[in-house]
């Protein structure tokens, strides 16, 4: 009973700042301005406006997720292949961005891919056309992938680091090449980190809205900043909650297919 009431701060915490907020928000979206019933702020969503916003959004974290992919996956095989012995600093130097501020990293960032940035000066230097980067979506995936890299690094470096050598060794000594010893050990083990990277990254990559804000220059909409402007701008929080939560719900969907697929490949590696 003891060791319960410890857990009392937590649920305190967890109905102040997770539930009850949840649920004002469900509320909102199942009312109307007026108090009555309605679906039609959730279904909003499928109107044109909204399904733009919101397959450009997943359009945008797919690309960030993937992207992401591509760098965490051989630098872990980097890491491990080099056989550091103080991988402890590398993870240091790799969470150290995470330690400053989030709109001061974006900030910084907006500094660096303007038309007039530190970018641009240093390609004048070298007589070099400047970039026009800024105010794009390539932009935005930029500042996606330069603020949720280390989500995805730090769940597969650990599952590549925590995989045993001698799985490894025994794959060689049956006669395994390098190619087959990264397809039929390595890869399969290290899914699990992937999959766990993928949902860090996807989820807040679709519900972003202050990157698009600063470095879209407010002329891209995701649907981050459709919810936001229907709470801040033209205050309706019934409709803004019925977007947040046909956005969670999709979110939900998404993770589940993530989940399952993670299961499946656990057992395929299992009867491997």
């Amino acid at each position: 009973m003891n060791r319960k009431l410890l857990a009392a701060p937590y649920l305190v915490w967890v109905a102040g700042f997770i539930i009850i907020p949840l649920l004002f928000i469900l509320g909102k979206a199942l009312t109307t301005a007026d108090g009555g019933f309605t679906l039609q702020n959730i279904a909003a969503i499928a109107s044109p406006i909204h399904r733009k916003a919101l397959l450009l959004s997943l359009q945008l974290a797919l690309l960030c997720t993937v992207i992401c992919v591509l760098l965490a996956y051989p630098l872990a095989l980097i890491v491990r292949s080099s056989k550091l012995n103080q991988q402890s600093i590398v993870m240091f130097i790799l969470i150290l961005p995470m330690w400053m501020n989030f709109i001061l990293r974006i900030l910084a960032l907006q500094m660096l891919l303007s038309n007039n940035g530190i970018l641009n000066m240093i390609l004048s230097r070298f007589s070099i056309a400047p970039l026009e980067i800024i105010n794009t979506p390539a932009a935005i995936v930029f500042g996606m992938v330069y603020d949720f890299l280390p989500y995805m690094i730090l769940p597969v470096m650990n599952s590549i680091l925590s995989i045993d050598n001698n799985l490894i060794a025994a794959a060689r000594d049956l006669g395994a090449n390098g190619f087959h010893v990264f397809w039929k050990v390595i890869f399969p083990l290290s899914l699990p980190g992937v999959a766990s990277g993928i949902t860090m990254v996807f989820v807040p990559a679709m519900t972003a809205f202050v990157i698009s804000d600063i470095l879209g220059g407010g002329k891209i909409q995701l649907l981050g900043n459709v919810i936001e402007q229907e709470f801040s701008v033209s205050m309706d929080w019934n409709l803004g909650s019925g977007l947040s939560v046909a956005l969670m719900l999709f979110i939900l969907a998404t993770s589940l297919l993530l989940g399952r697929g993670q299961n499946q490949s656990d057992r395929g590696r299992l009867l491997w």
